[in-house]
């Protein structure tokens, strides 16, 4: 059994995408902007992933790898930012939050 064709992930990668850029597009909250973030790049390692099944090499895969390891160090910065501002007792509002100034 050889599985869905390439056609299928990559729609689905479109499908997580666009859903990720939405997700960033229409909403203020920093915590749900990262959550989108994460959305996309997933759907980006997707469509690595699919295509590196594709051609038969690992190098996709590899390259899929370092992504996830930006993408957490993406989310620890962004967490620790959140937590950093929400202590402050500064609304989390991402129109409202231009500077970083103590």
């Amino acid at each position: 059994m050889l599985g869905p064709g390439i056609a299928a992930y990559l729609i689905l990668s479109v499908v997580l995408f666009a859903t990720g850029a939405f997700g960033v597009l229409i909403r203020r909250s920093p915590l749900i902007i990262l959550l989108a973030l994460e959305l996309m790049l997933n759907a980006g390692n997707l469509a690595l992933i699919a295509f590196s099944r594709q051609l038969g090499n690992g190098d996709g895969q590899i390259f899929a790898l370092t992504v996830m390891v930006v993408a957490a160090a993406e989310a620890v910065l962004g967490l620790g930012l959140i937590v950093a501002v929400s202590r402050k007792r500064v609304e989390l509002d991402v129109d409202k939050l231009t500077t970083l100034s103590g």
